[in-house]
């Protein structure tokens, strides 16, 4: 098997949908028992300042589908691209909403998802 070189994986990284890319890492993590975990920063809190109080700033957010608009099937073909469901099934969610599409999602992920369903010409909220 030839070599691939970091170009030609991210070209194929490119084409796959979150949850294909999602299951991708699992696989990996589980193959080369490793994790995919971003490394944090563990710091004392401050002496009883402000900031001490402050929370932590979310890094998991859920993509909610609130309405298909006008589009409905437009809506549905790019719910089939988030996503790994079928035809019937990504029918029912944008049927049932409001309905999570993606949960627990990284930020930049949650931002591109909901440009692609508005776009779509679906209403939708990040949270």
């Amino acid at each position: 098997m030839a070599k691939l070189s970091q170009d030609d994986l991210l070209a194929q990284f490119e084409e796959m949908t979150l949850i294909e890319l999602s299951e991708f890492v699992k696989a990996f993590e589980e193959k080369f028992d490793v994790t995919a975990a971003a490394a944090v920063a563990v710091a004392g809190p401050a002496a009883g300042g402000p900031a001490a109080e402050a929370e932590a700033e979310q890094d998991e957010f859920d993509v909610i589908l609130e309405g298909a608009g006008d589009k409905k099937i437009q809506v549905i073909k790019v719910v089939r691209e988030l996503t790994s469901l079928g035809l019937k099934e990504a029918k029912d969610l944008v049927d049932g909403t409001p309905k999570p599409v993606l949960e627990k999602v990284a930020k930049e992920a949650a931002e591109k998802a909901a440009e692609s369903l508005k776009a779509a010409g679906a209403s939708v909220t990040v949270k």
